[in-house]
């Protein structure tokens, strides 16, 4: 899960050193967002007081201020927080200006192997550069852009008749983007129970990171690339490809036809509104929510299925999730190095998934029962198999702002075409790599 909104301010690189705690002084705040994993993680977290007598301080930060909150507390060199679980765009920022510890003298000497936790988040949240072993962070929290749809709909005899009549083909969950929408326009204005719904909630939201999430989910799966080359920034044919241009064309026409009323600006918490209500068939969001939404009183149980973001050309999901990491400004780094060390154990991570935490160690993933441990179990592996994320560059903030505004401008102010709203994308990105004296 990402919010951005606020540029990484360059800092001074801090001193690598670790302060000694007072017996008064072990206890230890971590930073993250409020939403269900954070409760999950302080009950998991009481064990860690229980083995080590170190207590623990939450400081958490709902998601529309997450990313002004925490990242103005890095910039300033703040002592807020001694961990935090920050988003994996935050990782280059972190690395580059001296937000996080780095951790590799430390794992290697607590015998904490990165080769433990599933590949796709190692990278994506632990390391600077990318894909490089210079590691910033333990991954924390797996997740990925999922989709849930109202089974109790689908499995309607009535319903089931009515699609088979309209479309020739049997009501599932949808396999393809194309199938996606084909159920979202049947479903749009349809009378269920009374009640008028709609096709389908996606992310529209301008302010953050909403529609850049959302739209991502349509690119990666037509085959959408950020650069031709990996590390060279030759976006031109990547990012306007015709693919990419079709799969954002497609994103437009799924807000044009299938979403509720007025939903011009909508992200994670109006998603879960607009379905927990009853008002729509099928949802996009995190799958972070999904323990939570299985055990809704009005649309959990056998009233929920879950899928995986569709395929078109290519299977793919948008990255969420999180690593923890040591902050640098940190007058208790032991303390905070005793937590990472703790997090990491194979038992404690088998807790943190029953907990409703999205665990990303091996241990936990690979085991033969893991899929039927939830109900959305298989799709989150199959998920994390094949994410990709948005530029974890340190100027991202820019770039994602650059990105918010055109692909809104384009699917819901309806301005211009899909080819020059990327286009523009690519004027806007070079200019701020040329800044950034990448180019």
């Amino acid at each position: 899960m990402r919010s951005w909104r606020t540029a990484l301010a360059a800092a001074g690189i801090a001193a690598f050193s670790f302060t000694s705690a007072s017996a008064q002084d072990k206890e230890i705040t971590l930073c993250w967002a409020a939403w269900d994993p954070a409760n999950a993680l302080v009950e998991l977290s009481k064990d860690f007081t229980t083995e080590t007598g170190i207590k623990m301080k939450f400081e958490f930060v709902p998601w529309t201020n997450f990313a002004d909150r925490f990242l103005n507390e890095l910039n300033s060199g703040g002592k807020l927080c001694d961990l935090l679980i920050g988003d994996s765009q935050w990782i280059g920022g972190g690395a580059t200006y001296g937000h996080y510890v780095k951790l590799n003298d430390f794992f290697e000497q607590e015998g904490i192997s990165m080769d433990d936790f599933l590949p796709a988040t190692v990278r994506a949240y632990s390391t600077w550069p990318k894909g490089e072993p210079n590691y910033y962070a333990l991954p924390a929290m797996g997740d990925a852009l999922g989709w849930v749809y109202r089974k109790d709909w689908f499995e309607n005899p009535d319903i089931q008749a009515a699609f088979k009549e309209k479309t020739g083909r049997d009501l599932a969950p949808p396999a393809t983007w194309t199938e996606l929408k084909e159920v979202a326009e049947f479903f749009q204005g349809r009378e269920i129970d009374g009640k008028k719904v709609y096709g389908v909630s996606i992310f529209t939201e301008r302010g953050s990171e909403g529609i850049t999430m959302g739209a991502t989910a349509a690119l990666y799966s037509w085959g959408f690339k950020y650069e031709n080359t990996p590390g060279k920034y030759d976006m031109d044919s990547a990012v306007n490809s015709p693919e990419s241009v079709e799969a954002l064309e497609f994103y437009k026409s799924l807000y044009e036809c299938c979403v509720p009323p007025g939903y011009s600006d909508a992200y994670m918490v109006a998603n879960l509104d607009a379905y927990k209500s009853g008002q729509v068939a099928m949802m996009m969001n995190w799958f972070a929510f999904w323990p939570g939404l299985a055990k809704d009183e009005n649309v959990g149980g056998d009233k929920t299925g879950f899928f995986v973001n569709p395929k078109q050309n290519v299977e793919a999901s948008t990255l969420g999730g999180q690593g923890i990491s040591v902050v640098s400004y940190s007058e208790k780094k032991d303390l905070a190095l005793q937590y990472i060390k703790w997090f990491a154990k194979p038992e404690v991570q088998k807790k943190w998934w029953s907990l409703g935490g999205y665990s990303c160690h091996n241990s936990v993933l690979n085991d033969p029962d893991f899929a039927s441990t939830a109900p959305f179990a298989a799709d989150f592996l199959k998920a994390m198999s094949g994410v990709q994320d948005f530029w974890q560059e340190p100027i991202y903030a820019e770039l994602l702002q650059a990105m918010q505004k055109r692909v809104h401008d384009y699917v819901v102010a309806d301005k211009g075409t899909a080819q020059e709203a990327l286009d523009q994308l690519i004027a806007d990105w070079t200019i701020s790599f040329e800044d950034d004296g990448k180019l």
